[in-house]
């Protein structure tokens, strides 16, 4: 999960949604997703959960670890 907190930063900038609308859409607190995005704090599984199947579900990929590093993309 080293790399969660910069996926979720990047997922956010492609979708254009501000911290207060993926708490809005994923129901876990502003103070939680600021702080898992600071990387202050490891996310519980089912916060990251949350915040990843939300993330999806507005349209984006997780890129798994491929040797070229995590990431994540707009889906087609």
């Amino acid at each position: 999960m080293k790399n969660f907190p910069s996926q979720v930063r990047a997922a956010r900038g492609l979708l254009s949604l501000t911290q207060q609308d993926l708490a809005d859409i994923s129901r876990v607190s502003l103070r939680t997703i600021v702080q898992v995005e600071r990387g202050d704090k490891d996310p519980t599984p089912s916060i990251a959960q949350a915040l990843k199947l939300s993330l999806e579900a507005a349209g984006v990929e997780f890129i798994p670890e491929n040797g070229g590093g995590a990431g994540v993309r707009l889906r087609k």
